[in-house]
């Protein structure tokens, strides 16, 4: 099972949100650059899978899901009507 690590992700959006992250993107070798854009796209890919996934988790992995999924038909169904 893999280790969920809250404190690296708030150590991560502090240091973007500081504005820290941009500094040393601005005064970093053209390597260190692209390494930075590379860990920037990768957490986005990260991120939308983190979407998905609380979206499986809610809707499909619990009884959630079963409680919505009527209501959503019926609105679906109520708009093919009009």
């Amino acid at each position: 099972m893999a280790a969920l690590n809250m404190r690296y992700l708030e150590e991560l959006e502090e240091y973007m949100r500081s504005g820290d992250m941009e500094e040393d993107f601005k005064w970093s070798s053209e390597e260190r650059r692209q390494e930075i854009l590379a860990f920037l796209e990768k957490l986005m890919d990260v991120g939308e899978q983190a979407d998905k996934t609380a979206t499986d988790i809610i809707f499909r992995g619990s009884q959630l899901g079963a409680l919505f999924a009527p209501a959503v038909k019926d609105s679906g169904e109520a708009s093919a009507a009009d």
